[in-house]
């Protein structure tokens, strides 16, 4: 059955994150590969939470997900209660143990609710994990089958930094409503114009960086697409560096950061202190109406970091022409950012837990591959007053 093995996994997975991190390839160590594990997509993220049930109501009335499927005691998984929930291409399980050996609880006692697993649809699940351990990847657990009355599919799993691991799931006959050990129970969300994951943001211990990032390059076969020093990424008071892995198609992007010395405490380092670690910091969401998007999950109660309004006052200048009204761009908040092949609009949520940790980006992407670099000042101060409030600067 399925809970033994992604409700289960190995405690060695969770409990030494030390292993993976010395897992990691030096620079250069091994030969760059296209796409050396056949993946095709991120099948979906994993958030591990103290209470599934209610996280998948906010995510469906906050964020406009709708819910598809099922897996806890109904279905006969005894360790753990999980919720699929889906809007577009994005599809995010939220999971919650069920007894007080559940792997789960200790995940979240130590860095509280959060992504556990950014998992990937592989061409063939084995030759993937084969190919990824070779490359120096961290088992978490070997390909197996799963299965329940709608078919099989393979899966296995690596390790990434923190507590954070990599699903590779490959299908062989499966059918059903989602994966196996899961029951169709649809309950429609209102869809609030989120289209997939546009990339999913690591963050890492200082002097780290480029080590997951070689990792990425050496394990996964990702590129260097772009990265940022603290030059492009600091205030008065804190600095981060940044760089941005991406497989060949540019569909699966994810940037790493490193905090960078400063006169303060960085959001890297209040998030590794309460997070108890390395971790995911943010997911950035892919959609083509940012307007009624953000207009959407305002009302429904979420919390968005703000700017200034001298933001606005300098942005025409700044961006030139752009096929959006400054005046509705600044009601809302909407920051926007422009490079040489087009430009961006993108806004962050508050956290969306009690710790100062996970939180959202909405992007809207006009041509731009970029992340924003023009906002970063912006954005970083809006942060630091998060923080200052919190008492963590």
């Amino acid at each position: 059955m399925i809970d033994s093995v992604y409700g289960r996994p190995s405690a060695e997975g969770y409990r030494r994150p030390a292993a993976a991190r010395k897992a990691a390839p030096h620079p250069g160590a091994f030969v760059v590969s296209d796409n050396p594990i056949g993946l095709k997509r991120i099948h979906h993220l994993n958030f591990w939470t103290g209470n599934a049930k209610q996280a998948a109501f906010y995510y469906r009335n906050a964020f406009g997900f709708s819910q598809i499927a099922f897996s806890g005691l109904e279905s006969g998984i005894r360790d753990r209660a999980s919720w699929v929930m889906r809007q577009g291409d994005a599809t995010f399980v939220i999971s919650s143990g069920l007894t007080q050996e559940s792997p789960i609880n200790d995940w979240v006692s130590k860095h509280g609710d959060g992504v556990r697993d950014i998992a990937f649809e592989v061409e063939n699940a084995d030759d993937a994990f084969r190919e990824a351990v070779a490359r120096g990847a961290a088992p978490e657990w070997e390909p197996r089958d799963v299965s329940d009355d709608h078919g099989t599919i393979r899966w296995g799993a690596v390790r990434t930094y923190g507590d954070t691991i990599h699903s590779l799931i490959s299908n062989v006959d499966y059918d059903g409503p989602f994966l196996p050990g899961f029951v169709a129970k649809h309950v429609p969300g209102p869809d609030f114009g989120i289209e997939t994951v546009d990339h999913v943001v690591g963050n890492v211990e200082l002097g780290e960086m480029e080590t997951w990032a070689s990792w990425y390059a050496g394990v996964l076969g990702f590129e260097r697409y772009i990265s940022f020093d603290d030059k492009d990424i600091s205030t008065e008071y804190s600095a981060l560096m940044s760089i941005v892995m991406s497989d060949g198609s540019q569909r699966v992007k994810f940037p790493i950061n490193e905090p960078a010395e400063g006169k303060k405490k960085s959001q890297i380092d209040e998030y590794l202190e309460f997070n108890g670690g390395p971790g995911v910091q943010h997911v950035a969401m892919l959609t083509k109406n940012i307007r009624r998007t953000v207009r959407s999950l305002r009302d429904a109660g979420v919390e968005f970091l703000q700017v200034p309004d001298t933001y606005y006052e300098a942005l025409p200048g700044r961006v030139g022409d752009i096929d959006e009204e400054f005046g509705s761009l600044a009601e809302l908040g909407v920051l926007v950012d422009r490079d040489e092949e087009g430009y961006l609009l993108q806004l962050f949520t508050k956290p969306v837990q009690d710790r100062p940790t996970v939180f959202f980006e909405l992007i809207q992407r006009e041509g731009s591959r970029g992340f924003g670099k023009g906002n970063f000042k912006a954005l970083f101060e809006a942060i630091e007053r998060e923080q200052a409030a919190r008492g963590n600067l």
